[in-house]
Parts: C-alpha cells; structure tokens; sequence
C-alpha cells in the first residue's frame, strides 16, 4: 500500500484543475458495475458538454449559493 500513498500525496499536491482530471480518469477506468446505476455519470457529461458549448448558460458560485440559501432557508 505504500505505492498508494505515495501516489496520493503527490495527486494532493497538483492543482485543483489537475486533481480534477485525474479523479475523472480514475473513474473512467473503473468496471463498469462500479459505475452509478440512475445515469448520473451520463447526465453529467451531458450537462458539461453543454455548458461548455454555451457558458453563458451558466451561473456563478456566488449565485448559486444565493439560490440555495433562498430555496432552503439558510
């Protein structure tokens, strides 16, 4: 296990945009019946494909905070 902590102690280390990519490799490379059963995996990269083709569609952190907060009365 030693290689596994190595390993995570340098992904810790890599920036928040490169840790991303790496934690969504590491999941594309899992079985397939680790994957999630509702297509929430699919519905994801449907909804990053169209943000990314369209972001102004988007919003802010800060708005959606706002919206939470509103919704949920926090």
């Amino acid at each position: 296990m030693g290689n596994a902590s190595t390993v995570e102690e340098q992904a810790l280390g890599l920036s928040t945009q490169e840790r991303a990519a790496l934690a969504s490799k590491l999941l594309r490379s899992l079985p397939e019946f680790l994957r999630d059963e509702d297509e929430g995996i699919g519905e994801a990269t449907r909804r990053r494909a169209e943000i990314t083709a369209n972001p102004d569609i988007g919003i802010s952190f800060e708005e959606l905070r706002e919206r939470i907060s509103e919704r949920f009365d926090i």
